[in-house]
């Protein structure tokens, strides 16, 4: 069961391997975010809101 293979069919074989593991990953998802309307809060309300988020980070 021993057999010889060249070293171009051994590149071949592994360039074979890796454009078929390339090919099953999952594809990046591109999430796009929408810009809040804040016109209906009120400003007090934002502050506070603003001022939670920087406490937290």
């Amino acid at each position: 069961m021993d057999k010889e293979y060249s070293i171009d069919e051994i590149l071949t074989a592994i360039n074979d391997f890796h454009v078929k593991i390339k090919n099953k990953r999952p594809q990046k998802l591109e999430i796009k975010y929408k810009e809040i309307d804040n016109s209906g809060i009120p400003k007090n309300t934002l502050k506070l809101i603003e001022q939670a988020e920087k406490k937290r980070n």
